[in-house]
């Protein structure tokens, strides 16, 4: 398990800019065993580089160092970033410590491994459709990815699905167990699934300027009125 260090920042509000001007990362770390918010800074570098092995869905231990005695550790996810919507480099992150009892939902990425022949053989063309999914857990049991293996697509027009993905025990998706996550499709399709959602925008606009036009000309029906409690 990585670990990350950090220590007790003093300032807080507008004042977090001069800790950013020096390449230190404002923190918070919260969760239902703390009894208090601990309001944390530490280098904004070494951040960067423990998130990208662990994402949101892994644990790492963050170091947090004080005034004195020893640190003291804590087990923790990656809950929240954020960035300057400007430069989009960071600006806060939220550390959140879980219960061990209790399970958590978070998203986990989709790792797509082996080749697909209906691809490579029968000049297919792969589609993916969802690149992550949200699953819950204990947090002791989260993936930090989950494995997509594309060698079972061996025919144009076959799919893996939500309910095909192999999971760790204990570990339960919160989504439509039918929806496709990979496929693989003739060119022809491809191009008509494109087509479908500008036709169905066309549509869409038809029954505005319809609903429109009748509400001009006092056709529409009056809305019913709820009372006021």
């Amino acid at each position: 398990m990585l670990t990350l260090k950090a220590k007790i920042r003093s300032l807080l509000g507008k004042d977090v800019r001069q800790l950013r001007e020096k390449d230190r990362l404002p923190a918070v770390l919260y969760g239902p065993g703390l009894k208090e918010n601990f309001h944390l800074e530490m280098d904004t570098k070494e951040f960067i580089k423990v998130f990208q092995e662990t994402g949101r869905s892994s644990f790492l231990q963050l170091e947090v160092e004080k005034d004195s005695g020893k640190p003291q550790v804590f087990l923790v996810l990656v809950h929240d970033i954020q960035k300057d919507p400007l430069s989009l480099s960071l600006t806060h992150v939220d550390f959140y410590q879980p219960s061990s009892t209790k399970e958590i939902r978070v998203r986990v990425p989709l790792v797509f491994e082996g080749g697909s022949s209906a691809v490579s053989n029968l000049g297919g063309t792969l589609v993916k459709n969802i690149q992550e999914v949200q699953v819950q857990a204990l947090p002791q049991n989260l993936p930090h990815e989950i494995t997509v293996n594309l060698e079972s697509l061996n025919e144009v027009g076959k799919t893996i699905l939500v309910k095909d993905l192999l999971l760790p025990a204990g570990v339960k998706i919160i989504r439509n167990p039918e929806e496709i996550i990979v496929q693989v499709m003739e060119a022809e399709k491809i191009e008509e699934e494109l087509a479908h959602p500008v036709e169905e925008k066309v549509e869409e606009v038809k029954v505005v300027e319809k609903e429109k036009k009748e509400k001009e000309e006092g056709t529409e029906a009056p809305a019913a009125h709820s009372k006021e409690k």
